[in-house]
């Protein structure tokens, strides 16, 4: 048996495609214990997650981790999760059909978007199979997150990567790295923060929280903390404001060791002391609502604001399928697949029949499979 997926199915003149692998973090399939506990053991398994030796690390995951958090998480995506399901997962599916429109739209040539989660499912592996039972004979991923981060962007590299040694033919494959300035991106945070201001009194502060990761990443080189800084000083810029009047902060931190601060949740306890009782909050790293936007920061954050004397906070929901979002993906996309067949000016449906017929011809008469 090979060791190889191999092209079973190939045959000369086969249509072919340009695929979009769009990634986003990824979802438990229900809010309860079970599901949890599937979805926290590949998620804090991936060694760039937490980069802990291996062999003190299990002894924590499965000794303490998997057998406490699981319960407690089941809790909380509870409060989030809504008739559609996992928000994460509804916005995403919405993305990826509005993507698709686009990508429609914008190009000649067959572009397929597909959706895929680094964790849980659909799952990258079973995306890509799909990928290629369509004929993308060049794939670009996208993941879902504009700030590069080993523990997110690198691991979906990881998987993708993974995924292809197993086949035979693999596939033209070229990579978004990051987004975190690029212009359309900018100009639809901005825009959805002056849409939440035509609707709510502006606050005192517009405060940018990014999720956090441990410190010590950053002193070895990953670069998102400074891409965070930059993704909010453009945001800033574009909105006009004065320095006293925007902050970052870092949300989301776990375990015992120091994270990226200022802290989002010591932030909102200590703002109510410096005068500032109005608060807007923006999480522009998040392509999509989910449990750490949704719960973390619509409700416990605003409750550590409220209760240390706070009296107005409001969350600027995420980009997730705004129009001004779709285009700047789809800008990015544009940007990244120049040169494919399938998105350069010109393509026609003819001229690929007649190429796939003239190769199938000169494949028959050589006797090669049809």
């Amino acid at each position: 048996m090979s060791r190889f997926i191999n092209e079973q199915d190939y045959f000369h003149g086969k249509s072919e495609c340009t695929g979009i692998l769009l990634v986003n973090l990824g979802t438990p399939d229900a809010p309860d214990k079970a599901s949890l506990r599937r979805y926290l053991k590949e998620f804090l398994s991936d060694p760039r997650v937490v980069e802990i030796p291996r062999i003190i690390w299990n002894v924590i995951l499965h000794g303490i981790i998997l057998n406490t958090r699981p319960a407690k998480s089941a809790a909380k995506y509870k409060t989030v999760w809504t008739e559609n399901g996992s928000p994460l997962m509804h916005i995403s599916e919405q993305q990826q059909q509005a993507l698709q429109k686009e990508m429609d739209i914008r190009f000649q040539g067959p572009v397929k978007v597909a959706l895929a989660m680094r964790y849980g499912n659909p799952a990258i592996p079973d995306t890509l199979l799909k990928l290629k039972e369509a004929g993308a004979r060049r794939v670009l991923v996208l993941p879902l997150y504009p700030q590069y981060c080993a523990a997110t962007n690198a691991t979906t590299f990881d998987k993708v990567f993974d995924e292809l040694k197993r086949w035979r033919w693999m596939p033209e494959l070229r990579l978004v790295n990051h987004y975190h300035d690029h212009p359309g991106y900018i100009k639809a945070l901005a825009n959805s923060v002056l849409a939440h201001w035509e609707k709510q009194p502006r606050g005192q502060l517009l405060v940018m929280s990014f999720h956090g990761i441990p410190k010590r990443n950053l002193m070895l080189g990953d670069p998102y903390h400074c891409e965070c800084h930059k993704t909010a000083r453009l945001l800033a810029e574009e909105l006009n404001l004065k320095p006293s009047e925007w902050r970052v902060t870092f949300q989301s931190r776990f375990g015992k060791a120091e994270w990226l601060q200022p802290y989002t949740d010591k932030t909102m306890q200590a703002l109510p002391g410096e005068g500032i009782k109005n608060v807007d909050v923006v999480c522009p790293g998040f392509a999509a609502d989910c449990l750490e936007t949704l719960e973390e920061i619509r409700e416990e954050n605003r409750e550590y604001f409220q209760h240390a004397g706070g009296e107005h906070y409001h969350y600027i929901p995420a980009l997730n399928d705004n129009s001004e979002h779709i285009k700047a993906l789809a800008d990015i996309i544009q940007q990244h697949t120049q040169g494919w067949a399938e998105t350069t000016p010109g393509w026609s449906t003819t001229t690929q029949q007649r190429r796939a017929e003239k190769t199938l011809q000169r494949a028959t008469d050589k006797g090669a499979k049809q």
